[in-house]
C-alpha cells in the first residue's frame, strides 16, 4: 500500500488503540452475530466506553467534541480489517446522531445524544419505503398535525439497526401539495403503534439487523420533531455528502481488506506445484488492483480533508461513492476467482466479503444515481436543456 500522508502521529496512536479494540471485541464474535442476525447491544456499550460513538459531539454531552473525520475513517478502516461489515456503528455516529445534533434543539440534543454516546441508546434513520427507493419525494408515510402532537402512518423498509434501534427518525410527508414537503420525526422505541416487522433475510451482510418498521397512528410529540416539519428534504439532502463519504470509506477500506486476504492466500496455495501468486495472470490481476486501490485511496483521503474544511461538494462525494462501491466489487470478485473452489465457500471469509459488497453499489444512492447526479453537474440535465 502506497504511504498515506492524510494522517497526523496522533491519529496513528488512535489506530494502535482502534485495532486493538476490534480485534479483541468485535471479531471474536463474527459468527456467532452472523448466526444471530444480529451484533450483540453489547458492542455498542464497549464502543461508547472507548469514546468512539459520535466523536463530533460537544462535551457537554459527553462527546469527545472532536469533529476531524480522520478519526472516523480510522474506526471504519480497523473495522473492514479486524472487525465485522455488519456492525452499523458508522451509522450510529455519522449518518443519524448529526441529524439530532444539528438539527435537533437543545433539549433534543440533552435528552437524546448523551445515551448514544454511550451506547446505551442505538440509532436508525427511516426513508425508504415498499415502493419508493432513492425517490425522497416519493415518501408516502404521512404525518398529520394535530395540535399537541404529529400522528404518523406508514411503513418503511430494508432499514438498518431496524431491531436495535431505541430513536429512528423517520421521514414523513406533512404537506399534499409540495412534493419535497417533508418532516423529521423522532419515534421511540415502545411508542404505541409503533411496530417493528420482520429481521430481513438478505444476500450479504448477515449480523446486521435490516427490518420493516410500521407506524399506526403513532403519536408522535411535537418535542420529537427535528427542525422545521417542511424543510425535512432540505435537511435530508444537506447530509448526503456526509453519508457518502462514510460510506466510501467504508467500500475502499473493505476493498483494501479482501485485497489482504487474498494476496496472502495466492502466496499459500499451490497449483502444478507452485505457489498460484506466482502465476503471471495471478500477478497481473493482483498488479492491477493494487494500483487502483492505491489511485482510489488517494481520493477518498482527499474528500476526507474536503469534508474537514466543509468543502465537499455533493458531486464530489457522488464521485467518491460512485467509484470506490464499484471497485469493491471488483476487488472481491477477483479474490474469489484466485481462490478459485474455495472462494464460493461461505468458511473463507473472501466468499462472505463477496456477497457483503453486493449492497455498497446500491443503498445510499444506486451507482446509477450516482452517474446522474455527475452527469447534471456537468451541465446535462435534460430539463435546462430543451
Amino acid at each position: 500500500m502506497m504511504e498515506r500522508l492524510i494522517f497526523e502521529p496522533e491519529h496513528e496512536s488512535f489506530r494502535e488503540s482502534a485495532r486493538r479494540f476490534f480485534q479483541r471485541e468485535v471479531g471474536p464474535h463474527v459468527e456467532r452475530w452472523r448466526e444471530a442476525g444480529c451484533v450483540d447491544r453489547d458492542a455498542y456499550l464497549k464502543a461508547g466506553a472507548q469514546g468512539y460513538l459520535l466523536m463530533w459531539a460537544d462535551e457537554a454531552y459527553g462527546g469527545a467534541g472532536v469533529d476531524d473525520f480522520r478519526y472516523d475513517q480510522i474506526l471504519i478502516e480497523e473495522n473492514a480489517s479486524h472487525g465485522d461489515s455488519g456492525f452499523f456503528f458508522p451509522l450510529h455516529s455519522r449518518l443519524v446522531g448529526p441529524y439530532i445534533g444539528r438539527i435537533g434543539n437543545d433539549e433534543q440534543r440533552a435528552r437524546i445524544l448523551p445515551k448514544a454516546i454511550t451506547g446505551h441508546a442505538i440509532l436508525a434513520v427511516a426513508m425508504t419505503e415498499p415502493q419508493t427507493g432513492s425517490d425522497l419525494a416519493g415518501i408516502r408515510t404521512r404525518a398529520e398535525d394535530k395540535g399537541d402532537h404529529w400522528l404518523l402512518n406508514g411503513a418503511k423498509t430494508f432499514i438498518s439497526n431496524g431491531i436495535l434501534a431505541d430513536y429512528v427518525v423517520v421521514a414523513a410527508r406533512t404537506s399534499a401539495d409540495r412534493p419535497h414537503g417533508i418532516g423529521l420525526f423522532i419515534v421511540e422505541r415502545g411508542m404505541e403503534g409503533f411496530e417493528r416487522g420482520r429481521k430481513l433475510k438478505k444476500m450479504g451482510l448477515q449480523s446486521q439487523d435490516t427490518a420493516e418498521l410500521f407506524f399506526d397512528n403513532v403519536k408522535v410529540p411535537k418535542a420529537n420533531v427535528l427542525g422545521d416539519p417542511s424543510e425535512g428534504f432540505r435537511y435530508l439532502t444537506r447530509h448526503l455528502a456526509e453519508e457518502r463519504l462514510t460510506g466510501m470509506c467504508g467500500y475502499i477500506a473493505s476493498a483494501q481488506a479482501a485485497f489482504d486476504v487474498t494476496l496472502d492466500y495466492v502466496k499459500t496455495r499451490t497449483a502444478f506445484g507452485r505457489p498460484v501468486g506466482t502465476f503471471q495472470n495471478s500477478r497481473f490481476m493482483l498488479a492491477q488492483m493494487r494500483a487502483e486501490l492505491d489511485a482510489l485511496q488517494t481520493f477518498v483521503d482527499q474528500c476526507v480533508l474536503l469534508h474537514n474544511a466543509g468543502r465537499l461538494t455533493v458531486e464530489t462525494a457522488a464521485t467518491g461513492k460512485l467509484l470506490t462501491s464499484e471497485l469493491e466489487g471488483r476487488m472481491t470478485d477477483v479474490g474469489v476467482q484466485l481462490h478459485g473452489g474455495a472462494g464460493y465457500m461461505d468458511e473463507y471469509r473472501i466468499s462472505r466479503m463477496y456477497t457483503d459488497a453486493r449492497i455498497s453499489r446500491i443503498y445510499a444512492g444506486t451507482s446509477e444515481i450516482m452517474k446522474e447526479i455527475i452527469g447534471r453537474s456537468l451541465g446535462l440535465d435534460e430539463r435546462k436543456l430543451r
